[in-house]
């Protein structure tokens, strides 16, 4: 099984009508400290899959990104969990291939991993865009309902819904 990660919202506190533009502004959701080492145990490759505009806004740059996501990772190890390849798309299109809801990040994975059936993976997120996105590329979707809580299911783009990631992380042992 592989799992398919969104960022903001899902990992940490999303900032709303904003970015994480430095380590500081980082915080972990509620769970997920708890959730990564149960997750590292049940599947076989974790990935992360993040759209940042900001950096084609010209808001952070791919330095600035990067030393977020080392703090992030190192944390995440430091608590027993893993995260194998972070995907980002910096485009501010709302069309580009790697934008999600479009599949480019999980084709890119298939790429550099290619061992990945997407039949046998899951996409968690926080919007329908995210899963939208699993359902592009083949996936299960399971909704983290942290950021959108009222979001109605049974929803068709939808397979399981839970409030937070470790509920998540708890449910797939």
């Amino acid at each position: 099984m592989y799992l398919f990660l969104d960022r903001d919202g899902v990992i940490n506190d999303e900032i709303k009508d904003g970015y994480v533009l430095h380590p500081g502004m980082f915080r972990f959701s509620e769970g997920v400290l708890e959730a990564m080492p149960l997750l590292a145990q049940r599947f076989e490759r974790i990935f992360v899959v993040t759209n940042q505009r900001c950096i084609g806004r010209g808001l952070l740059t791919v330095e600035g990104l990067q030393e977020i996501h080392t703090q992030m990772l190192d944390t995440i190890q430091q608590a027993g969990g893993r995260i194998d390849k972070i995907y980002f798309c910096p485009d501010v299109e709302s069309n580009s291939p790697c934008r999600k809801p479009n599949a480019g990040m999980a084709l890119r994975a298939k790429n550099d991993f290619p061992e990945i059936d997407f039949s046998k993976a899951i996409m968690a997120g926080n919007t329908l865009s995210d899963m939208q996105f699993g359902r592009n590329a083949g996936m299960q979707t399971v909704f983290i309902a942290t950021t959108l809580p009222d979001t109605p299911f049974p929803h068709p783009l939808i397979d399981k819904k839970y409030p937070g990631l470790l509920r998540f992380a708890q449910d797939v042992q």
